[in-house]
């Protein structure tokens, strides 16, 4: 290696990481709001990992803290457009490159979030992605704006004077106000506003059954709650009522009718697809629920508008009427005419008819509700704004060359309208529901996932939270952002294949900056396709080789689907082997000597073990890893399952690696190094399953520099073996930290897995494979333990109780972690007698051990666990616990036995 990078010798990961975390708030300008695309990774790491790759490692301790300040700096959100400091950076990049700007490349361009900052930093940018939906988002982030920033328009102001503006920026906007205004002309007539000036923003809508019991027949409203408004200062709700047999509705809450005495709104009618008759009372089961949808008597019924004012704050409510519904069926019958007209002009359906993946457990359709195509994710007034918003846009293009206007400059400005058609659609759906605490309408996709729900919000296309003009002005609200970036003159070049097959020669780029899938995290074509049967129609024509296929060309994706590849061992080395060839492109594709920074999330350790076999057969040598947080503390928490906060950046080089290693030599190599890294990792703070995660990103430097790592058979050591000697230098590291040392020894196995576990994972539940792989390397058989104790299994998933979810009665006090957890629960009763007999009986009373496990758990807890309080509120009385156990001691008073102890409390 000629010339190590500053990556590779150090990174300011807690100053990089808290501005990776803060950007996830950002809003305006910022890249997310152009178009939906999952997982992006901020531009705060990317750019700070972009720079710290491209230039050299400081040469003293001066320089380093010189740059370690300045990358901390660049890469501040605030920073983004500051020329100053965007130039220097740009400088430091030139001279370390002989003056050249470096030839960068991201395989998997995505969202465009890495190569957008390679750019800002001045770089020479090549991106490519497999799926035509990315890489229309990329043309529109990255390509176009670029192209285009120097075009100027000429623009009247207020003094009769003529400004020169961003012509992209100005068309964008002239040609989407055409687009709103055509649109409007036509149907608007459809969101009429009430008579006293109100206008309806949203419209609530429950999809109903028939009731089951055959004396009923009533129909159920299918909804999840009644909150329309749960807000500290405001609650207003639907409340349900039963007439002869309708059920129906009125308003109640602050200004309306009062809230009836024993009446919870947030218990609906309907719960994990079992619902209840408010009628007779009568359960359909959930089977029973999907087959009605599937035989098409599931319908659906307007319940209530959302209405709001101009100049005034807030919103209010007013139940469905009969208008409503008149109008509501003029927009079926003329969907029904403008969709015939449509279907002869354009020679393809209007409405997305194009079907979905049965079989896709990221979609409704695989959920056995009875969708089948895209356009059945809408209702009939939303597929008539669609189809008219996305007629009206390929008028504009039309107009737009009869006014003269260059044909590629018109598709550049079309296209940010096929994205505002996206951007409404993804509101616009029957999958969209009513944010009570935010009064607004959510939207479909806001999970990695299209999920089944009872009751939805539609929006008004011309008012309201999510209406073509918002969609519009946060469109403009990115380029006003993008065009501010100091001007840089460097090509941008959007390629669009298969990252197992990239279109460049060998030995072409000088850096290559990639955020791969993470094995099954993300379904991105099936998810996608609700785009791209919508841009197909809108500006499909323009981009006749992205939009050939159907729906989103799946079978080089490279995702780990076992619906797709028949079972998941198959769908794992489906995985493996497609990403291997990925990673041997790069290889080929990189000068020698070139460096890339590879960024990978997957939380379960199979996910790991494709990566670092894929890396370790790509040729590719592995020289630094670091762990980054890239996720809001908040979303990470609301996670039922184990989450990661952090994205390991793992950089490697192409470069030779050294000959074949040997197991025993490695294992030693890799202990030393591995120690040195967890230092320095435990005192950045990194903690619980990023501690973890990131311990394998280090490992693989040592283990990636070899050939070849063979055992004393000759047996080729592969990433299942690493990963197992990983856990166990991890483990026996974060036993000693998290105890402060001293007596890791002197406590069980189980306490020991109860304690790494809530290190580790906190008080989520865990796929069972990982929570066996843990227990494994402790020493314990999981299986033999679970549902004996505080170990549960959860279908596919285990949970360990905590003190505050397990009955006094069923602890039996025969583990350390056991008579602690009963200790919390006689601490709680205020049961002081027998907490004392407990702890004189067992021994703990006074053991220095007992409390300090009590103390490391409570510090791997979060500040609102419950546990965490009930143990710092036993701590706290610690000194005269341990007194009052001396003194009954030494005055020798008679206790009973642990099990008389427990029969007293009710046991057995």
């Amino acid at each position: 290696m000629k010339d190590k990078r500053f990556i590779e010798y150090s990174f300011p990961i807690k100053e990089v990481s808290e501005q990776g975390a803060k950007e996830k708030n950002i809003r305006h300008g910022h890249i997310s709001t152009l178009h939906i695309w999952w997982a992006r990774r901020p531009l705060a790491t990317s750019r700070a990992t972009n720079f710290a790759s491209l230039i050299p490692a400081p040469n003293d301790k001066k320089e380093y803290e010189n740059k370690k300040n300045f990358i901390s700096d660049l890469s501040k959100w605030e920073n983004s457009l500051n020329k100053e400091i965007i130039e220097k950076a740009r400088e430091y990049i030139l001279a370390a490159n002989n003056e050249i700007p470096p030839k960068v490349l991201d395989p998997f361009g995505g969202g465009g979030a890495i190569p957008l900052e390679a750019l800002r930093l001045g770089c020479e940018v090549y991106s490519n992605d497999y799926n035509p939906v990315a890489v229309l988002i990329q043309k529109c982030t990255l390509e176009f704006p670029q192209k285009y920033k120097d075009k100027k328009v000429k623009v009247k102001n207020n003094l009769g004077l003529y400004d020169e503006e961003p012509a992209l920026i100005y068309d964008v906007e002239k040609w989407g106000n055409y687009v709103l205004e055509e649109a409007k002309k036509e149907i608007g007539k459809l969101y009429p506003n009430d008579e006293d000036g109100f206008i309806p923003v949203g419209y609530i809508w429950a999809r109903t059954i028939p009731c089951q019991n055959p004396t009923c027949g009533a129909e159920i409203p299918l909804m999840r709650q009644f909150w329309l408004a749960n807000k500290s200062n405001k609650k207003v709700s639907l409340y349900p009522y039963v007439e002869g047999k309708e059920v129906k509705f009125k308003i109640v809450g602050d200004g309306y009718e009062p809230m009836p005495d024993n009446f919870d709104p947030s218990k609906g009618t309907v719960s994990r697809a079992i619902a209840t008759c408010s009628v007779c009372g009568g359960v359909v089961e959930a089977n029973k629920t999907r087959e009605l949808f599937r035989e098409g008597k599931a319908k659906e019924r307007l319940i209530a508008v959302v209405l709001h004012k101009e100049g005034e704050q807030g919103k209010r409510y007013r139940i469905a009427t009969q208008k409503d519904f008149e109008i509501f069926k003029k927009a079926e019958k003329y969907l029904e005419e403008k969709r015939k007209k449509l279907i002869e002009e354009w020679g393809i359906d209007p409405v997305p008819d194009e079907p979905m993946n049965q079989n896709d457990p990221t979609t409704v359709a695989g959920r056995g509700y009875g969708f089948t195509t895209w356009g059945q994710l809408f209702n009939s007034r939303q597929k008539l704004a669609l189809i008219t918003f996305t007629e009206k846009v390929r008028n504009a293009y039309k107009e737009m060359i009869n006014e003269g206007y260059d044909e590629e400059y018109a598709k550049a400005v079309v296209s940010y309208l096929g994205l505002a058609i996206d951007k409404i659609a993804v509101y616009s759906s029957t999958f969209g529901y009513w944010h009570n605490t935010r009064e607004l309408v959510n939207p479909a996709l806001g999970k990695q996932a299209i999920q089944m729900t009872w009751d939805y919000a539609e929006t008004n296309s011309f008012g309201g939270n999510a209406d073509f003009y918002s969609a519009l002005n946060w469109i403009k609200r990115y380029l006003e952002h993008f065009t501010k970036i100091p001007v840089n003159k460097n090509k941008v070049e959007i390629t669009h294949s298969s990252a197992t097959n990239l279109p460049y020669s060998d030995n072409y780029f000088d850096a290559v900056f990639t955020d791969p899938p993470y094995y099954d995290n993300i379904n991105y074509a099936e998810l996608s396709d609700f785009f791209y049967v919508w841009l197909k129609r809108s500006i499909g024509d323009l981009y006749p080789d992205l939009f050939i296929t159907p729906l989103v060309p799946k079978s080089q994706e490279i995702v780990a689907n076992p619906s797709r590849q028949g079972n998941v061992k198959k769908a794992k080395q489906f995985f493996e082997d497609m990403l291997k060839k990925s990673f041997q492109e790069i290889y080929r594709v990189l000068k020698p000597d070139g460096i890339t920074v590879i960024v990978y999330a997957h939380k379960s350790t199979e996910g790991w073990e494709t990566l670092v076999n894929s890396l370790l057969d790509s040729g590719l040598v592995i020289t630094a890893a670091y762990p980054l947080d890239t996720e809001m503390m908040n979303k990470v928490k609301a996670h039922g399952t184990a989450s990661l906060a952090s994205s390991i950046y793992i950089v490697a080089r192409k470069i030779e690696k050294e000959e074949v290693g040997f197991y025993n030599d490695v294992k030693e190599e890799l202990k030393q190094y591995l120690n040195q890294k967890l230092d320095l990792l435990w005192k950045e703070g990194i903690s619980g399953a990023d501690f973890f995660i990131s311990a394998i990103g280090s490992a693989i430097e040592v283990f990636g520099r070899y050939k070849s790592v063979i055992d004393y058979k000759g047996n080729v050591v592969r990433a299942d073996k690493l990963l197992d000697d990983v856990r166990e230098i991890v483990i026996d590291y974060a036993i000693k930290e998290i105890l402060h040392n001293g007596f890791a020894n002197q406590i069980s196995d189980l306490t020991k897995f109860y304690i790494l576990w809530r290190f580790n994972w906190q008080e989520a539940r865990v796929h069972f494979d990982e929570a066996r792989k843990l227990a494994q390397t402790i020493g314990i058989n999981l299986e033999e333990e679970w549902n004996k104790g505080f170990i549960k299994k959860e279908k596919e998933f285990v949970r360990l109780l905590s003190a505050d979810k397990r009955k006094i009665d069923e602890i039996k006090p025969k583990d350390l972690i056991d008579v602690l957890h009963l200790t919390l629960k006689l601490w709680e009763k205020s049961k002081t007698e027998e907490l004392i007999k407990l702890l004189s009986e067992t021994g703990y009373g006074k053991s220095d051990v007992f409390f300090r496990v009590a103390q490391a758990i409570s510090e791997c807890l979060p500040l609102d666990s419950k546990e965490k309080k009930l143990i710092d509120g036993f701590l706290t009385g610690k000194e005269r616990i341990v007194k009052q156990v001396s003194s009954a001691e030494s005055s020798k008073l008679r206790y009973i036995s642990v099990d008389d102890l427990l029969k007293d409390l009710g046991g057995d």
